[in-house]
């Protein structure tokens, strides 16, 4: 009898972590242990937001063997301590895949920087085959935000290239994307574009009246502007703060952020004092139809240098919740080309507007608050958008068929 196809994956996150790339990774592993194969994931102990997961060494966790490394513990609230981290999974991971049971794929995603070169080595010694996953794009994202100088960056360079030119595949999250891995020189032949994508069996559109997040936190009729997610170092936050601070004396407009990241305390700095805002913390997976559904429309931002280098997940919950989105960022980012070709929201580029982006912002935000009926023309647009394009069914199922393809040829 012929052995199931057996796959690796492997990111810092996984399951029970906050982090969207592991929520994504443990979505499509349970898809695949569905379907036939034998799947495995290698991941960290070490929790986003620091500290340990709650989780065993190993355990399997509905039909996925799931390792967990050693891990510091100290997450991403401090430069060095992420580096720490990154330094620790990188170096057991390249140990782990050089002596190791043989997997048909490894696939490698790119939390940390430079993880694809782990599978780039284990390749050349023990003939492993291996597939990249670009989450984001490495370490051209450390470049632009100043983490990582151009010397070493420049060193970094022939190994990031390398481990991307024996790829098997590299599954890119959009055309915007693409362009940029071809740019850095990845053979186009090798990029496959998927999107990433929320689910359909956990976000169904809750109503205000319905939402018992909205009796719990003592919201009425006020018209909620939502951000929600990681606040990072990729993201802009100078007009949404702006907007806020204009808009903290009038009582009918309610910013509520969820979430964290290293920009939380900041952004907490600027709105003390203001009471239509507050800053919930990250909510359980299970819990978020009711809050992405509390929004009346949501709030999405990234800085102009970004532009496919990151596609940020929360798109795809705020579609499946059947609201309207409001990006502050560049036009041509992948993102915002989502928004305007589906006709969701609305996107507002600083590089465009200059110093009056938040004015345009503000006059958005009201415009927004007083068509009730073109934000349900939205929200309809953008869940049908989803089910379409970007529920886990449909995007999985693409995984899996060039998963087989992959591992027959």
């Amino acid at each position: 009898m012929k052995s199931r196809p057996s796959i690796l994956f492997v990111n810092q996150h996984y399951w029970p972590d906050v982090a969207a790339t592991g929520q994504i990774l443990s979505d499509l592993a349970e898809y695949l242990v569905a379907s036939g194969f034998r799947v495995g994931v290698l991941c960290s102990r070490g929790s986003y937001e620091g500290g340990r997961v709650e989780a065993p060494d190993r355990e399997i966790r509905r039909g996925v063997e799931v390792t967990r490394v050693p891990s510091p513990g100290f997450g991403r609230k401090r430069h060095s301590g992420r580096l720490l981290e990154y330094a620790a999974f990188l170096a057991q991971v390249a140990g782990r895949l050089a002596s190791g049971p043989r997997w048909d794929l490894i696939v490698l995603l790119t939390t940390p920087s430079m993880l694809p070169v782990s599978g780039w080595v284990a390749e050349r010694l023990r003939r492993r085959p291996y597939a990249i996953w670009s989450m984001d794009v490495h370490p051209e994202i450390e470049v632009a935000l100043g983490i990582l100088p151009g010397a070493a960056s420049r060193t970094l360079r022939p190994f990031d290239r390398a481990s991307y030119g024996r790829a098997k595949f590299v599954v890119a999250l959009g055309a915007c994307m693409k362009d940029v891995l071809v740019d850095k020189g990845v053979p186009e032949t090798l990029i496959r574009t998927i999107p990433v994508w929320s689910r359909k069996d956990e976000l169904e559109p809750i109503e205000r009246a319905d939402n018992d997040l909205a009796a719990e936190l003592g919201i009425r009729d006020e018209f909620i502007a939502m951000y929600s997610g990681n606040a990072g170092l990729a993201h802009r936050f100078d007009e949404v703060l702006g907007a806020i601070e204009r808009l903290k004396d009038e009582p009918e407009f309610e910013f509520v952020f969820i979430g964290g990241g290293p920009r939380k305390a900041e952004i907490l700095a600027r709105a003390e004092g203001v009471r239509n805002f507050r800053y919930l913390g990250y909510q359980p997976r299970g819990e978020l139809a009711r809050s992405l559904s509390l929004g009346d429309v949501h709030l999405l931002t990234m800085r102009g240098d970004m532009a496919g280098l990151v596609v940020p997940v929360k798109l795809y919950g705020i579609m499946a919740a059947a609201r309207p989105v409001v990006m502050v960022g560049p036009r041509g980012s992948e993102t915002a080309r989502t928004i305007e070709r589906e006709r969701i929201g609305r996107v507002i580029d600083p590089a465009e507007h200059g110093d009056a982006a938040t004015d345009v912002l503000i006059d958005t935000l009201r415009e927004l608050r007083e068509d009730v009926r073109g934000r349900q023309r939205m929200g309809s647009r953008a869940r049908a958008a989803f089910l379409e394009r970007y529920e886990r069914a449909a995007c999985c199922a693409r995984w899996e068929q060039l998963i087989r393809e992959t591992v027959r040829g």
